[in-house]
């Protein structure tokens, strides 16, 4: 298991579109989401860890110490009303 603490976690729907995003990763088997520490454990069999760390930085929550731009904040943003959206 891998855990990866990033920027940008505020509620459930973050959290519902980090883990569909990230099961949508071929191999990748379980993804929990702890939005009160703002990481995220994946369980995956031989995925590149920086292939994870993409993904999320693309849907807007990159690991902490990436760059957290005003344009990842604005993804994270339309990421969690989605996420609300689709739970």
């Amino acid at each position: 298991m891998t855990v990866i603490k990033i920027e940008n976690l505020k509620c459930g729907g973050c959290a519902a579109t980090i883990k569909k995003g990230l099961l949508s990763i071929e191999n990748v088997s379980d993804v929990l989401v702890d939005v009160e520490n703002d990481t995220v454990s994946i369980t995956s069999e031989n995925v590149l860890i920086d292939l994870i760390k993409e993904k999320l930085s693309k849907l807007g929550y990159p690991e902490v110490g990436d760059k957290n731009t005003i344009i990842h904040k604005a993804k994270s943003f339309v990421s969690c009303a989605v996420g609300r959206i689709d739970a």
